[in-house]
């Protein structure tokens, strides 16, 4: 029998446990849980039916949406920040159709064209002018915020009369599908065409490529600029479903309200980084930062908190899942 004190087992350290361990990858699981822990006690009817329907319906499905369009962008290492541009050009022109009895193609078809075209101008800055895509976008939201105000006379609403607009106008912002609103199985829809797109593709391999090394991308075969110029084509795209749903449902055009979805946008596909083991961002990971993000501002105006306290606390939550999810990546490195 061996008497070596010396070759008695030593219990791990906190710090070699997480070297070991894969746990810190799936901090926003954990951040999720002790939200919903904490607004379950403090929160007023948050535990409810009507209040999980109103989180989905109002919080989360236009975030939903156009962070799916943010997951693809950063995908590639670029970013969007013309993306309320897209909403709102969006909104603009389809709330300017449907207020002259357009039909539902063309409304739609020219809602979806007025984002497209802040997308067909980031592919150019981006893709033929190489401009980095940080003042492209930036560019182009500026840009974007000047023709809503010159076309609304300084930025005067557009407000439809409900008593004149068609049953399909309806339907889109408040009508159900067995029981389910609209707008929630639209937002299902992009995600699993999404999630194939990015996962199941070629297309999708070169988007990871591109983000990764765009020199390697390029010299292993991919077409780095149209793959770029697709993206944030999509990404404009996406963004005008988003300003369609958010239009129905407001039954209004409200100049620059597209802007309040950026940075959720951001935030939530970073949050969305911290459960691929390589940081990269997915639409599963992000579809969780928005539910997370959805959850926290719901909970805090339950609570009783003004909204610039919301974004403290948002602020907050970012940061403590990024800085987690960084630090166990650290220790495994």
């Amino acid at each position: 029998m061996n008497s070596d004190p010396s070759s008695a087992a030593v219990p791990e350290t906190i710090v070699q446990w997480l070297r070991r361990s894969s746990s810190l990858r799936y901090t926003v699981v954990l951040a999720f849980l002790l939200v919903f822990a904490f607004l379950s006690v403090k929160a007023p009817g948050f535990l409810t039916v009507s209040n999980f329907a109103n989180i989905l319906l109002n919080n989360f499905t236009i975030l939903a949406i156009v962070s799916l369009g943010m997951t693809l962008v950063l995908s590639t290492g670029g970013i969007d920040l013309s993306v309320g541009t897209g909403i709102d050009l969006s909104s603009l022109v389809f709330i300017s159709l449907v207020s002259v009895h357009q039909s539902l193609p063309v409304a739609i078809g020219g809602g979806l064209l007025g984002a497209v075209a802040t997308g067909g101008f980031n592919a150019f800055l981006i893709g033929a002018l190489r401009i980095v895509p940080f003042l492209a976008t930036l560019g182009t939201l500026f840009i974007g915020e000047s023709v809503q105000q010159l076309a609304t006379n300084g930025g005067q609403p557009i407000y439809l009369i409900t008593g004149t607009l068609p049953s399909w106008f309806i339907y889109i912002g408040h009508g159900s599908l067995f029981g389910v609103p609209f707008p929630l199985w639209l937002a299902v829809a992009l995600m699993v065409a999404y999630y194939l797109l990015t996962e199941r593709t070629a297309f999708g391999r070169n988007t990871v490529a591109l983000g990764a090394n765009p020199s390697v991308a390029w010299y292993s075969g991919a077409r780095v600029r149209l793959t770029s110029a697709i993206v944030y084509l999509l990404s404009a795209a996406t963004c005008g479903v988003a300003g369609i749903v958010l239009s129905a449902t407001i039954k209004a055009y409200v100049p620059l309200s597209g802007n309040a979805y950026l940075l959720d946008a951001i935030g939530a596909t970073f949050i969305g980084t911290t459960l691929h083991p390589e940081g990269r961002p997915s639409v599963i990971g992000t579809m969780l930062g928005v539910l997370l993000l959805s959850i926290v501002t719901n909970g805090l105006l339950l609570i009783g908190w003004n909204f610039y306290w919301q974004q403290v606390g948002t602020g907050v939550l970012i940061f403590f899942v990024l800085a987690m999810s960084f630090i166990g990546r650290r220790l495994r490195g």
